[in-house]
Parts: C-alpha cells; sequence; structure tokens
C-alpha cells in the first residue's frame, strides 16, 4: 500500500461528485418497508403521542398511505393491527377472524394498489390477546409454545387468503416457521414469502410500538422467556439458521441501531437477504434530537439508513420510509 504523500485519501472526498462515484453503500426507496397502523372505523387518523408524526389510520386511510408508498417508490408495506379492546381474549381469536383488520387492510391495499406494491402482515398475538403476550398462556403464566405455533398457522392463512404477500411472524416460537411454510404449501399458496423475526430480542426500544397496537397497558410480565437476550450474538446465528432450513426466504434483525454487529454477522455467516426493523422507540429517539436541536433530523435519518445498509441489510423497516423516499428523490 502506498503511504503519504503518494497517496492521499483526501483526494477522493475533494468534490461531489468524487464523493459519489466512491461511495460504497447506497440505499433506494425499493430498500424500504413502511410500516403502518391499522385501526377500526373510516377517515380516522389517530396520532401516536409517543410516535410523533405517525398515526393510526382506518382501512380507506391505509389506501391512501398505500398509494403514496407507490408513488415514493417504496417498495412494501408493513400492516399493525389496534384491535379493538372487545374483540381481545386470552386466545387472541380475532386474529383468525377472516374480516380482522388486518384482512380488511390487504383487502383495501391491494384493491388500490394492486401488485404494484408488497403486503407484509404480522403474524404474531399480541395485538389480538388481552394480556399483551404474543401467545397462548398457561396457569404460570408462560407462553406454551407449540399451543401458540397452531394458532400462528391459521392466522398466518387466513392472512394469505386476504393477499399478504410476505407472512412475517414476529412471535419468536420454535418452529413456527415449518408449520408455517407447510401450510402454505397444503394451502397452494407456494409464492407467499415468509420474512421471520429471527433475531428479535426482548429490548426496551419497543415502547411506542406498544401504544400503537394498543398492547401496552394490557401486558402482563415481559417477554424475556421468547424474546432474545440482548447480550446474546451466537444465539442470533442459531436462529436465523433454524428459521432459514424452516423455509424462510429471508430474515429479520430487531431493533437495528444497537444491532448492527448482528445485522453484519447474519450476512456473512447465512448469505441471505436480512433485513433489519428501525424500531419506535429508535425512530422516537430521532425525533426527540432533533426537536431538541441535537442534531439535524434529516441528516440523523439518512446516516442512520447508510449504517444499516454499510452492515449489510438488505432493507430496512422503518417509520421513516416516506422521508427517506422524499429526500432521495429530492437529490
Amino acid at each position: 500500500m502506498s503511504q503519504f504523500p503518494l497517496e492521499r485519501l483526501r483526494r477522493t472526498r475533494a468534490s461531489a461528485w468524487s464523493r459519489a462515484m466512491h461511495r460504497e453503500t447506497a440505499i433506494s426507496p425499493a430498500d424500504l418497508i413502511w410500516p403502518l397502523f391499522v385501526t377500526d372505523g373510516h377517515g380516522v387518523e389517530e396520532p401516536i403521542a409517543s410516535l410523533p408524526g405517525v398515526s393510526r389510520a382506518s382501512v380507506d386511510i391505509i389506501a391512501q398511505q398505500a398509494q403514496r408508498a407507490v408513488d415514493l417508490g417504496i417498495s412494501c408495506v408493513a400492516l399493525f393491527a389496534n384491535t379493538p379492546h372487545a374483540l381481545r381474549d386470552e386466545t387472541g381469536s380475532e386474529a383468525l377472524n377472516p374480516g380482522n383488520l388486518m384482512c380488511r387492510a390487504i383487502a383495501g391495499i391491494k384493491e388500490r394498489c394492486g401488485d404494484a406494491l408488497g403486503v407484509l402482515t404480522d403474524v404474531a398475538l399480541d395485538p389480538y390477546t388481552s394480556h399483551g403476550q404474543d401467545g397462548v398462556l398457561d396457569r404460570d403464566g408462560y407462553v406454551v409454545n407449540d399451543a401458540t405455533v397452531d394458532l400462528l398457522v391459521g392466522q398466518a392463512l387466513v392472512q394469505a387468503r386476504a393477499g399478504a404477500d410476505i407472512i412475517a411472524p414476529s412471535d419468536m416460537m420454535d418452529g413456527r416457521v415449518a408449520a408455517i411454510r407447510s401450510a402454505l404449501e397444503e394451502q397452494d399458496r407456494p409464492n407467499v414469502q415468509i420474512m421471520a423475526y429471527s433475531a428479535k430480542y426482548a429490548s426496551a426500544f419497543y415502547g411506542p410500538f406498544r401504544d400503537a397496537v394498543g398492547s401496552a397497558g394490557l401486558l402482563k410480565g415481559n417477554k424475556k422467556t421468547y424474546q432474545m437476550d440482548p447480550a446474546n450474538g451466537a444465539e442470533a446465528l442459531r436462529e436465523a439458521a433454524a428459521d432459514v432450513s424452516e423455509g424462510a426466504d429471508s430474515i429479520m434483525v430487531k431493533p437495528g441501531v444497537a444491532y448492527l454487529d448482528i445485522v453484519y454477522r447474519l450476512q456473512q455467516s447465512l448469505h441471505v437477504p436480512v433485513f433489519v426493523y428501525h424500531t419506535s422507540g429508535e425512530y422516537a429517539m430521532i425525533e426527540a434530537a432533533a426537536a431538541a436541536g441535537a442534531g439535524d433530523r434529516d441528516a440523523m435519518i439518512m446516516e442512520t439508513m447508510i449504517a444499516f445498509k454499510r452492515a449489510g441489510a438488505t432493507g430496512v423497516l422503518t417509520y421513516h420510509a416516506p422521508v427517506v423516499a422524499e429526500l432521495l428523490h429530492a437529490r
């Protein structure tokens, strides 16, 4: 390797065109997945206090947001339901209702956008249970794995029949990917993708999300018996390898910013599409920092997105998706 002054690393940084030409990492609107929160009613938009700039929206508004995603070049939207409390019960049975909020939102988007936009749906029971946990509880309050998987399979099939393109199990139950994949094949849905939340940690960065889906005040206990310990890295490799072997088309790391090492390790070891979820808490921190004058909002957002891509992420789920897409178009 040459030494100074034969090598001056600043040469290629001296002008904007040269910086662009030598840039190692890039992001486009097609790399983005925009999470949307569905609520009951018509013409409804409910701002979420802990997620500035984000609202729950009724199906008709969700369809409009989906069209905006298409117009911005965003590839996919991710749907999460804020199920009315009256419809929640111990086993999350509303998740199996073909007429539930999630299924109506899928249908509304497909009617508006057709195949121009992918629809990813959350498979987990916490938006449907009266206790806020992701599965069925035993007498001691422990989430029972196999009984929960049976319900997740039913939930996944209901969503697939409604038109979901990607099933995203976020529950972290053992064996659920294999069970869902088998059921999709048996039901002649071979092209429905599975994006597994393979490395989903028991994180402190989920608070605003739980507000958004209405489970925050319901949650009894914590989720540490099924979500991963933030201290563990090698375990994420085992989880992800298991999901891929069971039929996952892609995997996910959640949260994002504090787990860039996990994104990198998974990409390097498995060579499969790795997506990262820029969580509600991480989103809220940027918004709070910008509001406090601690940094330029747009710059912080874009630097975060580039960090995900630099670490090896195939794409990013982020509430900032429309902002990122607009900033990219402005360039």
